[in-house]
């Protein structure tokens, strides 16, 4: 007796093992073609935020505009140094074709965020900027999850046909001539850029 349960002591860990390998194949299979890259070429999910009145945000309130959706924060050190080229960028252009939603992540002023970062007032950062685009506000982080982002700033350039076109992670100058000539591409040609 002693020999078979010592038999099936030792094969229950793989068991065990083929059985969660079969669970995650099984959950894989099912879920085949609803998980998409958040990725250039692929359609930019939807998401919520709240402006500064507190009106809710989607991506739906941008179709027919090219957008730069930026993921941020009033203690990232890198947002604050890119938004005075962001600006640069959306005087640039009329609003009737492009958009710029800045998201910030911030938790409450005076709260902390699982990280430990301090929660901020992003419209007074705005403000302190001389920032005219929209500042959005999501707490929850819920965009971040959505956009599978990595930190802040992360930035999405998304076409007026609601896909994505350029992913870009860290600080960039939007104002360079580079990135004022992928949105004029985004905005003049009809078919969104490409």
């Amino acid at each position: 007796m002693a020999v078979s349960t010592r038999a099936g002591a030792i094969r229950r860990p793989y068991i065990v093992a083929l059985l969660v390998v079969a669970v995650a194949v099984a959950a894989g299979w099912l879920s085949r073609g609803r998980i998409q890259p958040v990725a250039a070429g692929y359609p930019a999910p939807d998401f919520e935020a709240t402006d500064e009145h507190g009106r809710l945000v989607t991506l739906a309130d941008y179709e027919g505009k090219a957008l730069l959706l930026n993921v941020w924060a009033t203690w990232c050190g890198p947002c604050k140094e890119e938004m005075p080229s962001m600006q640069r960028l959306y005087d640039q252009f009329s609003r009737d074709d492009f958009e710029i939603a800045a998201v910030s992540v911030d938790v409450a002023l005076g709260g902390f965020d699982l990280l430990g970062n301090p929660g901020g007032d992003p419209v007074a950062f705005a403000r302190e900027l001389g920032l005219t685009f929209p500042v959005l506000r999501d707490p929850s982080g819920t965009i971040q999850k959505t956009y599978l982002t990595t930190g802040v700033p992360e930035s999405f350039l998304i076409g007026p046909r609601g896909m994505i076109w350029k992913k870009v992670a860290g600080a960039t100058a939007w104002d360079s001539e580079a990135a004022v000539a992928q949105v004029r591409r985004l905005v003049d040609e009809p078919n969104g850029g490409r």
